[in-house]
């Protein structure tokens, strides 16, 4: 997948989830910064960086009221969330999408060394290299970044995330991972990242009109990687309320589009 394309899809998952504000390019930052710290060859590095743009992509077939739910899931909800790694997985699939690395990225980035995520229940060395250690740039950034139930962001925070992350390695974290992480954090290298978009004025900023050529590439690739069972107006009705939250304005459909 070229990246043109993964980027007008992360693009849409990023309005219909604006709970998680820029989350999807934080982490494509991050998985830039410590697979080049992990001296990763260029043609990975750019692979790595489209699994990450394209990790969530799966949450286009999450109900919306389970996306932007201020509190806890119920396990009914929860089972239905855990679902969105298997179902970007098999967009990315049907898109003709072969890449390992990008592909183990979307489906196995929940997974945990002792066995315990999700969807498949891998453990340790049997979870791909390239999840193993996106799992770690996921977590950090869930624990970091602005959610509508959290203000708390910002170097506290995110000091309090590396220890967390570093009580964790080997039983959910790769330890390894871990390390470049923290050793990156120390150094001062994620700052920047730390802060992109990442405060209520900043989410403000995310607003702005998608250009033609996004629009046609994110319709396309969403019209090719529809599951058999999807209505035949929903990509319409997904980008028409994408129009409309990128730009401010009311949604022309209800939120529930999946």
């Amino acid at each position: 997948m070229n990246v043109e394309v993964a980027n007008a899809l992360g693009r849409i998952v990023e309005l219909k989830d604006r709970s998680t504000a820029a989350h999807t390019w934080r982490v494509s930052m991050y998985a830039q910064a410590v697979a080049e710290a992990a001296g990763v060859d260029t043609a990975r590095v750019m692979n790595f960086m489209k699994g990450a743009v394209l990790h969530d992509l799966g949450k286009l077939d999450v109900p919306d009221e389970i996306l932007a739910k201020p509190g806890p899931l119920d396990p009914d909800e929860y089972r239905r969330m855990q679902r969105h790694t298997v179902a970007g997985w098999e967009r990315l699939r049907r898109l003709g999408e072969t890449e390992p690395l990008i592909l183990d990225v979307v489906r196995s980035h929940h997974e945990r060394i002792d066995g315990s995520g999700y969807p498949d229940g891998l453990a340790g060395e049997q979870i791909p290299r390239a999840a193993r250690w996106f799992a770690v740039i996921d977590g950090f950034d869930a624990m970091t970044s602005l959610r509508p139930y959290r203000d708390d962001v910002g170097e506290e925070a995110a000091s309090h995330a590396i220890v967390e992350l570093q009580s964790k390695a080997g039983s959910w974290y790769e330890p390894e991972a871990v390390e470049v992480f923290g050793n990156l954090f120390d150094a001062g290298r994620l700052d920047s990242i730390l802060e992109h978009l990442n405060d209520r004025q900043g989410q403000a900023s995310l607003v702005g009109p998608l250009s033609p050529e996004v629009l046609e590439l994110a319709r396309d690739a969403l019209q090719r990687s529809a599951p058999a069972d999807e209505p035949p107006d929903r990509v319409d009705r997904l980008l028409s309320f994408a129009r409309a939250e990128a730009t401010g304005e009311t949604p022309p459909v209800g939120k529930d589009l999946a």
